[in-house]
């Protein structure tokens, strides 16, 4: 009978299959000189296996490592700037809400005091008994923090000003226009200062309205917290002006102007809040607006002298070289002087809750003109013109947002979604270059080169054209505009000409300031532009019916033309500088531009 194969390890035992012998079994000792032969092992009996030739299966391999499944930021190379908190804790006293908390404030109720000694001091007023007949207006407590232009609390101030709104016309208030100084006068005079290396000095009048003389009579109630115990029923007779009377800055300019007319001053017919002084060698300009004065002297000696006499009428500071003028910072170096309004930038960020927004490339896009009717009517049109107005004054030191700012501020009286949408994106390129200003350079003052440009019937609501011009002194911009045209024009060389005629109105007026300033220009001024038509127009006396209507401004170029003070020559478009003032452009050329405007970073 042919042998069996032996079973597997796990296979169930065979009815042919022998049992092992037991140890204590005669044939286990039979040959004992002889290894017993082991037989095939079973899965029946455990000791069999154990003492069987077969090798045990090998261990298993330890298991892998887990494999990581997440991919971190960190195994990216993608790393968040670490932001520590700020535990700095304010040092500013808090606004008070009213009087009574301003008075309970040992701060605040310091700073009214010495705002109501300054008043007494200054014989402001007189307590007579009230009669019934008398207008007897209020009087409010402003207060304020005074910041440096680092941020940094300067004092803590306290105003008394009356309510003027409850002035009648003609009982207590007369004339109330007052003048100031025009933004490109200001520059006119920066620019001859830094050409000649002049010192400009920035002035301070302590209570500058309260100076002024009253014509009025006006009655006021005694200010809270400061009632005359002897006469709490008195009210104050206004004897000199006071801040938010109807008529204060008029007060206060026609006081001042008195004064340094006696001194040598002189103030100018094109700006009347520009003073000249010219005696011989010496030279003096000074500006005032409203209470911020800015004085540039030929000589220190001269401006010692000048700021003696001023000292000696007025409570006068000298805050020292020009800084921080009209929420402006002026920079200044051996390249010259860089203006600009990065504060005043970051706070309209602020108010319009976009400081952290992306920023853009151009101020406005390449489409065409918004329209009235652009989308649906904006939930909160205060805020809308609120923002549109901070704007227009950010305008002072970037000429580049002129164009946009114009354009959103035609729709202030109703503004849409798309608007407001515009609006918005002028503030996040101002977000992207909110370091940028106006660079005034030293620049020899003896020419005058304007560029102007009109978009012809751009308006999509009433087809008028939009005009902007810039004039240059030397290398210094001075003056730029952008403006919708008054009426409509038949054609494009129609619209470029009235372009034309309201540059060369400006530079008259500059050529008369710089004669004023003893700075005459012996150049003719040079107007470029983009249209032959025009350009023909101002030179050739033909008269044709499609320039009747026009006849006013052709006649007043053409007068300007014959007299050798203005030329105007072609430019081509692709060097048309004004074109930044009148459309959008792309971002290479609306970079170019920007450029050639001087609108640059601020200095290393």
């Amino acid at each position: 009978m042919p042998a069996q194969s032996a079973p597997g390890p796990h296979s169930p035992p065979g009815p042919n299959t022998s049992p092992t012998p037991s140890p204590n079994s005669p044939t286990a000792h039979s040959h004992p000189t002889q290894p017993p032969t082991s037989p095939a092992p079973t899965a029946a009996s455990p000791a069999s296996s154990s003492t069987s030739a077969t090798a045990p299966p090998p261990p298993s391999p330890p298991p892998p490592p887990p494999t990581r499944t997440m991919r971190t930021r960190s195994m990216a190379g993608i790393s968040k700037p670490k932001i520590p908190f700020n535990l700095n804790v304010s040092t500013f006293e808090p606004l008070p809400r009213n009087p009574s908390e301003a008075l309970a404030n040992p701060t605040w109720y310091r700073a009214m005091t010495d705002e109501f000694t300054a008043l007494i001091e200054n014989n402001t007023w007189e307590l007579v008994p009230r009669q019934p007949s008398m207008n007897v207006i209020r009087c409010i407590w402003l207060f304020k923090h005074k910041t440096k232009s680092d941020g940094s609390l300067e004092r803590y101030k306290a105003r008394l000003v009356c309510d003027g709104r409850s002035q009648q016309v003609g009982i207590d208030c007369d004339e109330t226009f007052s003048p100031v100084v025009k933004p490109a006068t200001i520059r006119t005079v920066l620019t001859i200062a830094t050409h000649h290396g002049w010192d400009i000095s920035q002035l301070d009048v302590k209570n500058a309205f309260l100076h002024g003389h009253l014509s009025e009579t006006v009655y006021m109630h005694q200010p809270m917290g400061f009632r005359d115990p002897r006469f709490p029923d008195h009210v104050c007779r206004l004897k000199r002006s006071l801040y938010g009377l109807k008529q204060a800055p008029r007060a206060w300019y026609q006081r001042f102007t008195d004064f340094v007319t006696t001194i040598g001053f002189r103030h100018s017919v094109c700006d009347h809040s520009l003073f000249i002084y010219h005696h011989g060698s010496d030279v003096a300009y000074l500006l005032l607006y409203v209470d911020d004065i800015i004085l540039t002297t030929s000589s220190t000696g001269l401006k010692q002298t000048l700021m003696q006499q001023l000292a000696r009428e007025f409570a006068m500071k000298d805050l020292g070289p020009l800084t921080y003028f009209l929420g402006i910072s002026v920079q200044r170096d051996n390249n010259g002087l860089f203006l600009s309004q990065t504060k005043y930038a970051h706070e309209i960020l602020q108010r319009a809750k976009m400081s952290d927004c992306n920023s853009c490339h151009t101020p406005v896009d390449t489409s065409a003109k918004l329209g009235a009717n652009a989308g649906d009517p904006v939930s909160d049109p205060t805020h809308f013109r609120s923002l549109a107005g901070a704007l227009q004054y950010l305008t002072f030191t970037r000429p580049d947002i002129s164009y946009a700012v114009q354009q959103v501020c035609m729709h202030m009286h109703d503004p849409r979604i798309e608007h407001l949408n515009a609006l918005k994106r002028i503030l996040r390129y101002i977000k992207g270059t909110i370091a940028m200003g106006l660079h005034i350079r030293p620049s020899p003052v003896t020419s005058l080169v304007s560029y102007t440009d009109a978009d012809w019937a751009g308006c999509p609501d009433t087809r008028r054209s939009t005009s902007g011009y810039c004039v240059f002194l030397g290398d210094n911009l001075i003056s730029w505009s952008s403006k919708r045209q008054s009426t409509i024009s038949r054609s494009s060389a129609e619209a470029e000409y009235r372009g034309v005629a309201h540059v060369v109105a400006e530079i008259c007026w500059i050529r008369n300031l710089l004669l004023e300033l003893h700075r005459p220009l012996s150049r003719t001024s040079l107007v470029y532009c983009d249209n032959v038509s025009a350009i023909y127009l101002s030179g050739n006396p033909v008269q044709h019916q499609r320039t009747k209507h026009i006849e006013i401004d052709i006649h007043f170029v053409r007068e300007k033309v014959q007299l050798g003070q203005v030329r105007v020559l072609h430019v081509p478009s692709r060097y048309q500088v004004a074109d930044i003032f009148t459309k959008g452009l792309p971002r290479i050329l609306f970079d170019e531009f920007r450029s050639s405007l001087s609108i640059r970073d601020p200095p290393p």
